[in-house]
């Protein structure tokens, strides 16, 4: 025995149209993300002028937790660049990043 319900018209419009509008925000999305730069390794002097802090500070920041670094080798930490991104987001510090990249 199978069960059905029975929508009205302007309901199941609104169902489509809803539908209709996640699927295109979901391909914007994809094709946002496609847009995105390969994710590269910046030494400490790099990610510093990137995020426009000293190097000290992003250090600090390192062993603070708020910032996630890799070892480049037994000394040198380095840092990708999408970690920096969410590091400017995350901490406001977003009118930093536009301001930079609209310089670019």
């Amino acid at each position: 025995m199978q069960a059905f319900l029975l929508i009205p018209e302007t309901e199941l419009r609104q169902l489509i149209g809803r539908i209709e509008r996640l699927e295109a925000a979901e391909q914007q999305r994809a094709q946002e993300k496609a847009a995105l730069p390969a994710d590269e390794v910046l030494n400490v002097r790099q990610a510093a002028v990137l995020l426009k802090v000293t190097p000290g500070g992003l250090r600090r920041a390192r062993r603070a937790g708020r910032l996630k670094g890799v070892r480049i080798n037994e000394k040198e930490w380095g840092f990708y660049t999408s970690e920096l991104h969410r590091y400017l987001n995350r901490y406001n510090r977003q009118a930093l990043y536009e301001a930079d990249h609209k310089n670019s």
